[in-house]
């Protein structure tokens, strides 16, 4: 079966935005943005991965009026939808990029970020590597990455309602944003490839939502593990319905409450 994991088209970034965005990327987004301000007073600012604009607002928000931004995303949906969401009168520049294979001169920027983006490149040294050859000699490079499905008790729940509907084939797409929480592997990859002052830290956030099948359709249909689930020929609604009932179980529904954790990476170009 081809790789879906990172095909976000279709529905997925109306529904991404609208139901994952408020309750699993916006209060990480403002924690980056932060991160992000309070290093950066001018110059140029790069974010790749920036789906549909949620961390891109923050920045933007964040940073002086004179920073340039540019927001890039593999997909142009995602990038269409952020747009649009945005408008146009917000000063930022907008551009389709592979984060592996861009085309920004080196030294170009003063910092790089990404949210919830690292773990999906199949080459991540080289996502890595370009990150470092487009930052400027003490440039910063700020990511995340959501922890193991144990950190992410309410990813968890979905993904055993999602797969008690294929015990023999069950989709692959859990193991790409939730299977990279190992910190071992970002800090050696930065480190090997020209990062220096690197640190590490789980940001435990909670996670709130108005009504738990928000979160369901969010993560179901919102995302490409939707692409798998019709492969497969699955009743995607039902599916649905079985993980938000899941997800009642563990933090109960109007409102739902869990929690969340990410690891959170920062770097200066050395």
């Amino acid at each position: 079966m081809a790789d879906t994991s990172s095909q976000f088209a279709g529905s997925i970034p109306e529904l991404y935005d609208r139901c994952m965005g408020p309750v699993m990327f916006q209060p990480y987004a403002e924690d980056l943005a932060r991160r992000v301000a309070e290093c950066v007073a001018d110059g140029s600012v790069l974010e790749t991965a920036c789906g549909t604009g949620i961390l891109t607002r923050q920045l933007r928000a964040r940073l002086a009026p004179e920073v340039r931004l540019v927001a890039t995303d593999l997909n142009q949906p995602m990038i269409d939808h952020a747009r649009a969401s945005l408008g146009e009168a917000a000063p930022i520049e907008w551009q389709q990029v592979d984060c592996t294979r861009m085309p920004f001169p080196p030294a170009s920027f003063e910092a790089v970020v990404c949210q919830y983006g690292m773990m999906f490149p199949p080459d991540k040294p080289a996502a890595v590597r370009e990150a470092r050859r487009v930052l400027g000699d003490g440039g910063l490079f700020v990511f995340n990455i959501w922890d193991d499905l144990a950190g992410n008790p309410y990813a968890q729940a979905i993904q055993q309602a999602v797969f008690s509907y294929f015990p023999s084939d069950p989709p692959s797409f859990f193991n790409v944003p939730y299977g990279y929480a190992d910190a071992s592997f970002w800090l050696n990859l930065l480190g090997a490839h020209g990062f220096a002052d690197v640190r590490q830290e789980v940001v435990e956030l909670p996670a709130r939502s108005a009504k738990a099948a928000q979160i369901a359709i969010g993560l179901i249909k919102g995302s490409p593990l939707s692409h798998e689930i019709v492969a497969r020929g699955g009743p995607i609604d039902e599916i649905v319905e079985t993980a938000t009932a899941a997800l009642v179980r563990l933090g109960g529904d109007n409102p739902f409450r869990s929690t969340m954790h990410a690891l959170v990476f920062t770097a200066r170009a050395g």
